[in-house]
């Protein structure tokens, strides 16, 4: 399976938002996450970095 988890960077700590991400979509100020279950959250923030061989997404909190 390729999905990934996402995170959300805060200073020095790292939270999990969602597991088995899907999709990551933008949208305004943000992005849309989706998951294999069909469950949705919106992070408003922008893409910190990616690790792909970890199936990571890190986002970070807009200013």
């Amino acid at each position: 399976m390729c999905e990934a988890s996402a995170y959300i960077i805060d200073g020095e700590s790292e939270e999990l938002i969602m597991e088995a991400v899907d999709t990551v979509d933008p949208e305004d100020g943000g992005f849309k996450l989706t998951n294999i279950f069909g469950e949705q959250k919106f992070i408003n923030g922008v893409i910190y970095s990616l690790s792909l061989v970890d199936h990571k997404v890190f986002f970070k909190k807009s200013s």
